[in-house]
Order: structure tokens, then C-alpha cells, then sequence
């Protein structure tokens, strides 16, 4: 299931298939059974309101996770941004020949972070993170050997940096692996196709008219969609698009 939330398309349309047959799983039980009484439909509306009500409740709280969890890597990709620039400054406070050396390291380590973000490539992601991860060495060591030659407070306030630095890309990694748990998707799924079931039970129908069976799975689908969309950090639409790191490229 996690691999089709990458797509959340893809996935919307199957939540509107399954959801939708569950609705037709329901009218073929009510017309197994025979017309409801009164008091039948009386009982069966409360319970399907009560349904109804819970779903919306859960999917109102998941959309909420998938905003903040959204608003969590635009804060981090920003934060990235701001201690890179820093230490980019900083560098100057070392020797000639190891502060060119240092911010060629982070123009390069800054190319990589914008595609870290724009890439939807898992190939090219894994690439990513290999030449990443060389570059936070070859950073550590660029200003390490300046901190043991000269240990002042001045060229500690470069690795200082440099150690900010580090910890950014470590912080917008772990926002990019927290997602909306799978058990929470099942819970929604269970009660959504529950809800559209007690729906075919309930609707009265018309051959050849749409009816309520089909607006609710196309509801639920659409809200599906857009917290699945939120909640992926590349298989979306609605991504965090790098502007604060691509504007650092082409600052000065």
C-alpha cells in the first residue's frame, strides 16, 4: 500500500472503484432482503449518520496530520536554506585556501540539495543521497583540518556552521520519511467503504438516474486524493518546490 500512495491518482481512483462497488454490494443486499420498513430505515439512518459523521471526523483529522506534515518540509527546506547561506559566510573566516575550498563544497552539496527535492526519480534519489552523503565528508573534513591547525573561536564558529549544515539535511530527511501511518489509511478505508455500503442499504433507487451511491465514493475519493497528494512528498501534485535553496544558487 505504501508504493500506490506514491501515486495518489492512482490511488484516488481505486478508493472510487472499491468504494463504489461497496455502495452496489449494499443495494444488492437491500434488494436480497426486500424494501425497509419504516422503522428499519429509521434505525438504518442514525446508524449511517453516526457512520458518516465518524468518517468525516477522521478524514478531517488526517488532512490536518498531511498539512502539518506539509508545512513541516517547506519549514525545513527554508531552514536548510538559512545555514547553508550562514556557513557559506562563515567560511571566510578560515584561511584563503580552505574557505575557497569550503564554498566550492557547498555550491556543489546546494546543487544537490535543490534535486533532492525536485527529482521524482527514485534512481536518481538513491544517487542523490550517495553523492549527498560523500559531500557531507568531504565538508566535515574541509573544515576539521583548519579547527586542528587552529583552534580559535573564530574558526569554530565556521564548524559550528558546518555542523548546522549537517543537521538541516538530517532533519529535512526525517520529514520526508514521516507520512501518515498505514493503519490510519485502513481505518478511514474500513469506515469509508462501511459508510458506502449502509449507503446502497439506505438510498432509495431509480434505474437509469444517478443517485447517492455514486456521489459519496466520488466524495470521499476527491478527499482521498487531496491528503494522499499533501501527505507524498514527490508523487503529488501539491509539492514543496526548493525556492529558497534555488534562490541561494543564484545569490551573489
Amino acid at each position: 500500500m505504501t508504493d500506490i500512495l506514491r501515486y495518489p491518482i492512482v490511488f484516488s481512483m481505486l478508493c472510487f472503484v472499491v468504494l463504489w462497488l461497496s455502495a452496489q454490494g449494499g443495494q444488492y443486499l437491500r434488494k436480497r432482503q426486500g424494501e425497509l420498513d419504516e422503522g428499519e430505515r429509521a434505525d438504518l439512518g442514525i446508524i449511517l449518520t453516526a457512520v458518516l459523521t465518524l468518517l468525516g471526523l477522521i478524514i478531517g483529522f488526517t488532512f490536518s496530520m498531511a498539512v502539518s506534515r506539509y508545512d513541516q518540509r517547506k519549514n525545513y527546506e527554508a531552514a536548510e536554506a538559512n545555514v547553508i547561506g550562514t556557513e557559506y559566510l562563515r567560511a571566510g573566516l578560515l584561511p584563503a585556501a580552505d574557505a575557497a575550498r569550503v564554498r566550492g563544497l557547498l555550491k556543489r552539496y546546494l546543487d544537490q540539495r535543490v534535486l533532492f527535492y525536485t527529482t521524482r526519480d527514485a534512481r536518481l534519489l538513491e544517487q542523490i543521497k550517495v553523492t549527498t552523503a560523500q559531500l557531507q565528508t568531504d565538508l566535515w573534513a574541509a573544515v576539521q583540518a583548519p579547527a586542528l591547525a587552529q583552534p580559535t573561536p573564530i574558526v569554530a564558529l565556521a564548524v559550528s556552521g558546518m555542523n548546522d549544515v549537517l543537521d538541516s539535511q538530517g532533519y529535512a530527511q526525517a520529514a520526508d520519511w514521516n507520512r501518515i501511518p498505514i493503519p490510519a489509511w485502513g481505518l478511514m478505508g474500513a469506515i469509508a467503504i462501511l459508510s458506502s455500503i449502509l449507503i446502497g442499504l439506505y438510498a432509495r433507487y431509480k434505474t437509469g438516474k444517478i443517485t447517492k451511491v455514486f456521489i459519496l465514493p466520488l466524495i470521499v475519493s476527491i478527499a482521498f486524493f487531496l491528503i494522499a497528494d499533501l501527505d507524498s512528498p514527490r508523487g503529488g501534485i501539491i509539492r514543496v518546490s526548493p525556492e529558497n535553496l534555488a534562490s541561494l544558487i543564484l545569490s551573489p
